[in-house]
């Protein structure tokens, strides 16, 4: 059985097909999906997926690509967070790739993002693109250590994954590991310990090979798995079972 780690499922391109996906997900044992929120006004349809759905879960937060939005408050993502089907926080963290100038609201946000998840016992899922080094500082001086997490659609260097472990933080891989040129995300999926690993889609985005420049969807994880079992010389079985495992040890309020 697999696990997709983050998606969107809320995202039209997927909500309008749902039945199919939840049947390829079925076909292709991919048993459970963690539904991700990027924004409040748009929680609660990640949660109503969560509630209608025994084997999806949900998360609460607002990404850092999304500017002049409704901003959340410490209490207040502890409050959404009080639901047994909201395993997790975020997404959140730092992205200077899509936005420049004074970017100290993002990193605000982000350390909003922190102290609720250390508050309510729940890890965070954490995004950062082009900004790692004010990424971990600031993981460190709030000392998100305490509660771990995830870093996802890990794009960053091999030093910048042990890091994160350091910290306590799995490493999630998406389908651009899949793609012929991502030499650098396929040189971290060879060497970091396979206990500290996830793997994810992303979804409705990244689709892997070979359906790269589609629509993606949780099934697609499979051929995620597929390659970092190939970079590793790995079993499929054996990386399937342990990011599985991996995904109930961290996500302590899932259920398998």
């Amino acid at each position: 059985m697999l696990v997709d780690s983050h998606c969107h499922l809320n995202f039209p391109e997927l909500y309008e097909n749902l039945a199919t996906i939840k049947q390829s997900m079925q076909d292709n044992q991919v048993g459970h999906a963690l539904c991700i929120s990027v924004t409040l006004p748009d929680f609660p349809q990640v949660l109503a997926l969560a509630e209608a759905n025994n084997h999806f879960y949900a998360s609460v937060g607002v990404h850092p690509d999304y500017e002049n939005i409704q901003e959340p408050t410490v209490d207040e993502l502890i409050a959404l967070a009080n639901h047994p089907k909201v395993i997790g926080i975020g997404e959140t963290g730092l992205d200077y790739f899509r936005l420049t100038g004074d970017l100290e609201w993002q990193r605000n946000r982000f350390r909003t993002h922190i102290r609720a998840a250390i508050a309510c016992g729940k890890p965070l899922i954490i995004h950062t693109r082009n900004a790692s080094e004010d990424t971990l500082r600031i993981m460190r001086e709030e000392n998100a250590q305490q509660i771990g997490g995830v870093m996802h659609c890990f794009t960053e260097s091999l030093d910048v994954a042990k890091q994160a472990i350091d910290l306590g933080f799995y490493i999630s891989f998406s389908g651009i590991v899949t793609f012929k040129n991502a030499l650098s995300i396929k040189e971290v999926a060879r060497n970091i310990p396979l206990d500290k690993m996830l793997v994810e889609t992303d979804s409705p985005y990244l689709a892997p090979m070979p359906h790269r420049g589609k629509t993606n969807q949780p099934s697609y994880v499979k051929f995620v798995a597929q390659e970092i079992a190939t970079l590793r010389g790995l079993p499929f079985d054996e990386v399937a079972t342990a990011t599985t495992q991996n995904f109930f040890k961290l996500f302590k309020h899932a259920t398998m």
